[in-house]
């Protein structure tokens, strides 16, 4: 393809020298990345002591990260027309310091109401960051070094979703859960320092915002919003035998028809839906969205295995899923090398293979599962998930045309977001109905008619009368040992099912892959996608 495909206005040529500047602005973009990201999830693993703090129930907890959910989803296409009006430096520091107020004012909530209004206000103002980062990368490096800055973008992808749970656990263990929104101030303040020296003074065009299509905006965000609301509560709330969850359904369907319906309509719409009528973009889409599966969903399960299963605190747990991290950080260098010399349709599925089978070879678990067995499945899927973001990445901005490059950043990281909703809700969802279905099949067996049933009540009458216990009350708490048992092997059963289901649905991403054409990463000497 010809280079000329790749460049962007003000993008240097293929070839030249980049200075320091631009790579400290490029570095700064990812942390922003990164930190969005990582306050995806970083309540899960804190969310007792915050509740506790607040005086909520589980339930209303749950709405702690719909919010941030909710709003960052919404933002996220709207920054390539903030980029447009304010310029590109202008809405990064803009856009941080007040997810910087946000994110503190999160960690001084005095009510669940407080708490969820702020995580609103924290996401809308960090899901700009996601693709921010990656328009950086196109538009301010040549395509010779892209690979490079691909590279970092995937990482802040898959280490964010991965050690949000472990960082706030830590956290919170260390120092009290209002620290994990207060962390956000180390790498915001270097953001904002590496926005403010690495990149020029743009005008703003504040005529952009006047005449923008804001029905086509406000389709968006009732869209976008209740499609979210619709998967981060469904399952607690049985789904289709809600009426509040009908309704989201509904204005879900409503709003993203609309928005559909006036981006093609509109001369100028606000954020370029078309791109999905080129084959490779709406393939490399498709697959962020299962990737967002992949990411979200086994970073969903996991944890709450170790946590209800193992009996893991939040300490330990992080320091199962660190091997997720740690081996990213040397195979992403070597995967942005390879990608500018193979077919990246062959490297994503290596990478695809990697983690779709890490997650099968999760789904041989049992209670004694603990942290020796996970270790090696950590470190297969942490090769491989490199190789997956990386080539996707490459894939969505082959051939985009330059005044698309932002749109097309948007779009992309939205349905890696949307995808990772879908996923844990899928999960959630899972786990409750296979939970159900394995307790009521060990019930079968683990009868009161039973004699090995039997036998073992016996045993275990016995062993607590030994302990003083008398022996109606001894009988009791037999039957309440062996419920425990048979509903800790149905979870157990359960977490399998969950990991075969990602597993698989990994795996058979790999034939779709091939619908994409052949694409690499500009090499030193030029040339893009083929």
């Amino acid at each position: 393809m010809a280079s000329s495909t790749h460049a962007v206005p003000g993008a240097p040529v293929n070839g030249a020298r980049i200075d320091a500047r631009t790579w400290i602005a490029v570095f700064a973009g990812m942390l922003g990345a990164f930190m969005a990201v990582l306050d995806i999830q970083i309540t899960n693993s804190s969310l007792r002591d915050i509740l506790g703090t607040l005086s909520a129930t589980q339930e209303e907890g749950s709405w702690i990260s719909t919010a941030y959910l909710c709003a960052e989803i919404v933002v996220i296409p709207l920054t390539a027309l903030f980029t447009r009006s304010l310029g590109a430096r202008r809405y990064m520091m803009i856009t941080t310091s007040l997810f910087l107020l946000f994110s503190t004012l999160c960690g001084a909530a005095w009510s669940l109401e407080s708490m969820i209004v702020f995580r609103m206000l924290q996401g809308f103002t960090g899901g700009a960051l996601i693709p921010m980062a990656m328009t950086l990368v196109m538009t301010r490096l040549p395509p010779s070094k892209r690979a490079v800055g691909m590279a970092m973008f995937g990482l802040t992808a898959t280490l964010a979703p991965a050690m949000g749970p472990t960082l706030g656990g830590y956290l919170s263990e260390l120092y009290g859960w209002p620290s994990i929104f207060y962390i956000n101030w180390v790498p915001g303040v270097l953001l904002i320092a590496g926005m403010a020296w690495g990149m020029d003074k743009e005008p703003m065009q504040l005529k952009q915002l006047v005449h923008a299509d804001w029905l086509g905006i406000a389709f968006m965000a009732l869209g976008l919003a209740s499609l979210t609301i619709f998967l981060e509560e469904g399952n607690s709330k049985d789904w289709f035998d809600s009426s509040f969850i009908i309704t989201f359904a509904y204005l879900a369907l409503f709003g993203i028809l609309g928005w559909i319906a006036t981006s093609f309509v509109r001369p100028n719409p606000f954020v370029n839906l078309r791109l999905y009528g080129q084959r490779n973009f709406l393939v490399a889409t498709a697959l962020s969205a299962v990737i967002g599966m992949g990411l979200y969903g086994s970073s969903f399960l996991l944890p709450l295995y170790l946590g209800q299963i193992a009996g893991y605190t939040p300490m330990q747990i992080g320091e199962v899923i660190a091997w997720m991290g740690l081996p990213q950080l040397f195979v992403m260098p070597f995967a942005a090398a390879l990608s500018s010399k193979i077919d990246n349709r062959i490297m994503c599925s290596f990478g695809l293979l990697l983690f779709g089978g890490s997650c099968l070879m999760n789904a041989f678990m049992d209670a004694s599962t603990g942290y020796d067995q996970l270790m090696f499945t950590q470190i297969i899927r942490a090769i491989g998930q490199p190789f997956v973001m990386l080539t996707l990445s490459n894939f969505a901005m082959a051939g985009i045309a330059p005044k698309d490059m932002p749109s097309a950043s948007s779009l992309f990281n939205m349905t890696r977001n949307l995808g990772g909703s879908i996923g844990i809700a899928l999960l959630a969802t899972a786990l409750t109905n296979r939970e159900h279905f394995h307790s009521a099949r060990i019930g079968e067996s683990v009868s009161l008619a039973s004699n090995a049933t039997q036998t073992r009540l016996d045993q275990l009458t016995q062993a607590f009368i030994a302990n003083g216990i008398d022996p109606a009350t001894a009988g009791n708490q037999a039957i309440a040992a062996i419920d425990r048992i048979v509903r800790r092997e149905s979870y157990v059963m359960a977490y399998n099912d969950g990991f075969w289901i990602v597993g698989l649905i990994l795996i058979g991403a790999i034939g779709a892959i091939w619908f994409a054409d052949k694409v690499k990463s500009p090499g030193g000497a030029g040339g893009g996608g083929h």
